[in-house]
């Protein structure tokens, strides 16, 4: 059985991304008001056009869902938010909300769904707006393929998503073969803030829970080979993230913090950071991947310094 959310969108947001082609994307509500619980990571997300257009345009794989800061959703995802700059989603968000223009310094919350492997079909693959689904509709509507009209609109993006370029892997076996879920892959910005709210928004090491100087670091390094995956990623402080990355911190195989005897060395300093030394490594909170300890292992004998 396999999930699918059909999301109320503006046509402006759909044509900027599609000129994108980015490799995942925020569809966001301005309102960080309660928690989207209609799918599972890997079910399908849909876009469906407002009036006169009322129609489903694309889709993409659902990964996670988030309340977060504007400002977090900026820097993890830039223009994939569908818009150019931070100034226009402001005044959109603004808009939507219908209150005064945000200013500059306003940091309101809003609610994210990533979505993965992003697709946007040209106007004649586009899909009907389902029979059931009220006009009156503002945010969206889940279906199932366990019910006949959620498999009838599995069926239609299915049938779509075979002739799109660089589609998402929809099922296994014939064209009209059992729906499961979607092969996850994630870009930068679902990885972005997948670790962040993974780690509950504190340095895995010190705790700290500044967000602005919390950085999503890869474990192996992306250019070595490593993915966008949570259990790639750990949440650390910025000036960690950094030794981290240079090879002057890592974690022993019992998942303790180490500091190599080569930033005292180096820099004749480090009192700070070797007061940290031996400080467990903080899990993930429940339903996020723990960290790989094949990662964990290659950054040791790869980019450790010790």
């Amino acid at each position: 059985m396999v999930g699918i959310f059909v999301g109320v969108t503006h046509k402006p947001w759909f044509d900027h991304l599609a000129s994108l082609h980015p490799a995942d994307v925020n569809f966001w509500q301005p309102s960080g008001s309660g928690e989207f619980k209609a799918l599972r990571p890997g079910d399908l997300f849909l876009f469906k056009l407002k009036a006169p257009w009322n129609a489903i345009a694309g889709g993409g794989v659902f990964e996670h869902a988030s309340l977060a800061p504007l400002s977090l959703a900026w820097e993890a995802f830039g223009e994939a938010n569908g818009n150019q700059s931070l100034g226009e989603m402001r005044s959109t968000i603004a808009k939507l909300k219908r209150v005064r223009p945000l200013g500059d310094r306003e940091d309101p919350v809003i609610g994210c769904r990533i979505l993965t492997q992003p697709f946007f079909w040209p106007v004649d693959r586009w899909i009907p707006t389902p029979a059931n689904f009220s006009a009156n509709t503002v945010v969206g509507r889940g279906y199932s393929t366990d019910q006949p009209d959620g498999l009838a609109l599995w069926r239609e993006v299915q049938e779509r998503l075979a002739a799109t370029p660089a589609a998402p892997q929809v099922s296994t076996g014939d064209r009209f073969g059992r729906p499961t879920v979607m092969r996850r892959r994630l870009g930068q910005g679902a990885f972005r803030l997948a670790v962040t709210d993974g780690y509950g928004r504190r340095c895995a090491v010190s705790g700290e829970r500044t967000l602005p100087i919390l950085d999503a670091a890869h474990i192996r390094s992306f250019a070595s080979g490593g993915e966008h995956a949570v259990s790639n990623g750990l949440l650390l402080r910025t000036d960690i993230h950094k030794l981290f990355d240079r090879g002057y911190v890592t974690f022993d195989s019992e998942l303790r913090f180490a500091v190599s005897e080569r930033l005292k060395a180096d820099f004749d300093n480090g009192v700070h950071y070797y007061a940290m030394q031996g400080t467990t490594l903080a899990r993930p909170i429940a339903g996020f991947d723990p960290p790989s300890s094949e990662a964990l292992r290659w950054h040791r004998e790869n980019a450790y310094l010790g």
